[in-house]
């Protein structure tokens, strides 16, 4: 392979095809197109689409709440049916050391059922905080998880505590 010239890296001569040589166009054009239109664009995602004034074209679907999505990651990987460390880039502080605790322990594995986010509900203390409870049913059981958002820098939601409660083993003498 030799080197392109000066200007031309990244481009391929033109080539034609054995017995069509000279006699294709030279650019390709669409005969419907009216003579002078300005040439059709790649369709852009549904966010980037103009709006006009009865709205936009394509609405984009609404986006979960961080409550709704922290509840069900969270919920995955006290019912173990996630790894701890899928959680790693989304906590911070000893929030990731209290959940990697509360799941050694398997609070919410068992024959009673699969674990579900039933309710949630959330407390805003400050602009960039979320306080936020869960409620979590499991057959006939019913648990409460609390943990709490703060949003970084980077505009990213993170888990900063994370708690559970609910029904324990009884109390002993032993502890």
């Amino acid at each position: 392979m030799g080197a392109a010239a000066p200007g031309t890296a990244g481009t391929r001569p033109p080539t034609a095809a054995p017995g069509n040589a000279g006699t294709r166009p030279p650019g390709r054009r669409d005969p419907r197109r009216p003579a002078g239109a300005p040439p059709r664009t790649r369709q852009t995602h549904p966010a980037q689409t103009p709006t006009t004034a009865r709205g936009p074209q394509h609405p984009t679907p609404p986006q979960p709440r961080p409550t709704d999505l922290f509840a069900d990651r969270l919920l995955a990987v006290l019912s173990g049916r996630r790894p701890v460390h899928s959680m790693l880039r989304h906590t911070l502080g000893s929030a990731y050391d209290d959940l990697f605790h509360l799941a050694e322990h398997g609070p919410l594995r068992g024959n009673h059922g699969v674990p579900t986010v039933r309710d949630i509900g959330y407390y805003v203390p400050r602009p960039g905080a979320i306080e936020a409870f869960a409620r979590i049913g499991t057959g006939d059981r019913l648990r409460a998880m609390a943990f709490r958002l703060e949003l970084g820098t980077d505009r990213r939601w993170r888990c900063t505590a994370v708690e559970l409660g609910g029904p324990r083993r009884p109390h002993t003498e032993d502890d």
